[in-house]
């Protein structure tokens, strides 16, 4: 890994990947200058009671094919096999393995979940892995984070594409708030649609829909009834 390269992460069950799960990560590339972004499946997530509805290996699939062509953005393999909850913790001391140093990585996530990172596993100290880029989702504007969580308040600033602050490098580990549109879509609600023969178009890529068409997933027959999880398992 080139010294100095910024790396963000984003990963989820990806129970199907959706435009959503796109627009965050495209949001952080361009506000915080990032040289990659690492699209993650998660194996095995931790917030959920019930398996995935599509193997990981499907739901690997889907987010290559998400990435495929976008620039940038790249799937990574690294939490597919693990046979364990996918704890974000975990997940950024096994990059921190790979050479990657904590002030390079960006772990992406929506303002919804990180308001809730009180409640993730092996907090605080996951706030020392890497910086947090937190970004504003439907109905829930990131910079409101800095008013549910003021304990945290004075590590958190601004990020935007002309912000020079985002540019630089800084000794201090930090959280971007990053104010950004993202599409209203969540992987539950396109599976309920699967399952009542509702169209998904425009709410995952065309490659991904036909995908999903060719492989039958999430119809009537095979959707098991789960709840959205949170955090790492991000919907």
């Amino acid at each position: 890994m080139i010294h100095g390269t910024r790396i963000g992460i984003l990963g989820g069950t990806f129970d199907p990947i959706h435009l959503g799960h796109l627009d965050t990560a495209l949001a952080a590339q361009k506000a915080l200058h990032l040289d990659r972004v690492l699209l993650l499946p998660s194996g095995m997530p931790p917030h959920r009671q019930e398996q995935p509805s599509a193997s990981r290996f499907h739901r690997f699939a889907m987010t290559a094919l998400t990435a495929n062509g976008v620039d940038g953005v790249i799937v990574s393999d690294l939490e597919i096999g693990e046979g364990g909850p996918s704890y974000t913790f975990d997940t950024l001391r096994r990059v921190h393995l790979s050479g990657i140093g904590a002030a390079q990585i960006f772990f992406i996530t929506g303002a919804d979940a990180f308001a809730e990172i009180e409640t993730w596993s092996r907090y605080p100290e996951v706030l020392e892995m890497a910086n947090f880029a937190v970004i504003s989702r439907p109905g829930y504007p990131a910079p409101v984070t800095a008013l549910k969580l003021p304990s945290l308040a004075s590590r958190m600033r601004s990020a935007s594409p002309a912000s020079p602050a985002a540019r630089g490098a800084s000794s201090q580990l930090e959280i971007f708030l990053v104010d950004a549109r993202t599409r209203d879509v969540s992987s539950t609600e396109i599976r309920r649609r699967r399952r009542t023969n509702d169209s998904i178009r425009g709410l995952v890529t065309a490659a991904v829909e036909t995908y999903i068409d060719q492989h039958e997933l999430y119809s009537q027959a095979r959707e098991p009834l789960t709840q959205a999880g949170h955090l790492h398992d991000q919907n």
